[in-house]
C-alpha cells in the first residue's frame, strides 16, 4: 500500500477516534506512518484528506443498506422494498455509530470545515443516487435529475431525521416498520383526496 492509501486509512481511524475539529495533520501523519508532506502531495490539504476519509466511510456503511439476497429482494419502487432498505439502514445505527456522529459533528461544525464542507456537499449529489437507486431497484447511471431531485431528495432527508433520532435516543428512535406505515398512510390519504 502507497503513502495516498496509509494516509486514507489513518485519516479514516482519526476521524472515528476524534472526529473533524480535534484531528489535527500530525495525528494523521503519526496514525498513518507517512509525513506531512505526503498530505499535500496527495490529497492537497488535511480538510480535503479529511473530507475523502468520511466519504470513504459514509460508503462502507451504504454497501449495508442493499438486502442480503438479491434474489428475494423485494421489486424495486414498492412498500416492501421501502421498509426493507430501511430496515438495513436502521441496523447500522449501532455498529457504525462512531461514522453517524462524524455526519452530527459535520453538520454541527461544517461552517469551521470550509475545504470539507465543500468535498462534502458534491458526494450528496451521489448519496441521493446511490440511495434513490437502491429503493428503485435500478442502476443509478440511469436515473433521471427529476428522480435525484424528488425521491433522492426524500430518502436523504429520511436518512438524516433517522439518524439523528437513533443516535439521540434508540429506544424511542423510528423503526423500518413505523416509518413504512406511515408512508403507507400518506399515500392513502393522498389518494382519497386526489393529490
Amino acid at each position: 500500500m502507497g503513502h495516498r492509501e496509509d494516509l486514507l486509512e489513518g485519516a479514516q481511524r482519526c476521524l472515528l477516534e476524534k472526529g473533524f475539529v480535534r484531528t489535527t495533520a500530525r495525528d494523521i501523519v503519526k496514525e498513518s506512518g507517512t509525513n506531512l508532506a505526503s498530505i499535500g502531495y496527495h490529497y492537497g490539504s488535511k480538510d480535503a484528506l479529511l473530507a475523502q476519509a468520511y466519504i470513504a466511510l459514509i460508503e462502507s456503511i451504504g454497501d449495508a443498506f442493499h438486502p442480503v439476497d438479491d434474489a428475494g429482494a423485494a421489486p424495486g419502487g414498492s412498500l416492501e422494498r421501502f421498509q426493507e432498505v430501511w430496515g438495513n439502514v436502521i441496523r447500522t445505527f449501532p455498529e457504525a455509530r462512531g461514522v453517524w456522529m462524524l455526519s452530527l459533528e459535520f453538520v454541527t461544525y461544517g461552517d469551521r470545515l470550509p475545504g470539507v464542507r465543500e468535498l462534502v456537499a458534491k458526494a450528496q449529489r451521489e448519496g441521493r443516487a446511490g440511495v434513490a437507486a437502491l429503493m428503485l431497484d435500478i442502476d443509478e447511471d440511469t436515473l433521471g435529475d427529476d428522480v435525484l431531485d424528488a425521491e433522492g431528495r426524500l430518502y436523504t432527508t429520511l436518512l438524516n431525521g433517522l439518524m439523528v433520532q437513533w443516535l439521540f435516543d434508540p429506544e424511542s428512535a423510528t423503526d423500518a416498520a413505523q416509518l413504512t406505515e406511515g408512508l403507507r398512510r400518506v399515500m392513502e390519504r393522498a389518494g382519497r383526496e386526489g393529490l
